[in-house]
C-alpha cells in the first residue's frame, strides 16, 4: 500500500525551488483522503502550472496511487499561512 502523504511529497519536492518548505497536512474520513499541500509562496505556481496543468496532472498521478490501494484522495493545494 503506498504511502499517499509520502508520493505526494517527493512529487512537490522535485517540482520546488525550495524543498524544505514543502508541507502536507492529511485529514482521513473513511476510505477517502484529503491531502492539503503547501509551498513557498515563489513555488506555488511550479505545483500549479499555466492553465492548472501540473496541478491536474499531480491529482490524476494521487488518484492512480489511491486507487491501487483501494482509496479516493483529493489534493488541494493551499498557501501557506
Amino acid at each position: 500500500m503506498a504511502d499517499l502523504k509520502q508520493v505526494l511529497n517527493d512529487i512537490a519536492e522535485a517540482l520546488v525551488d525550495r524543498p524544505d518548505e514543502v508541507s502536507i497536512e492529511e485529514e482521513t474520513e473513511g476510505d477517502e483522503v484529503t491531502l492539503y499541500l503547501s509551498v513557498a509562496a515563489g513555488d506555488m505556481g511550479k505545483v500549479i502550472g499555466k492553465n492548472g496543468r501540473i496541478a491536474k496532472a499531480i491529482r490524476t498521478v494521487m488518484k492512480a496511487a489511491a486507487s491501487a490501494s483501494g482509496r479516493k484522495v483529493n489534493v488541494e493545494i493551499v498557501d501557506k499561512e
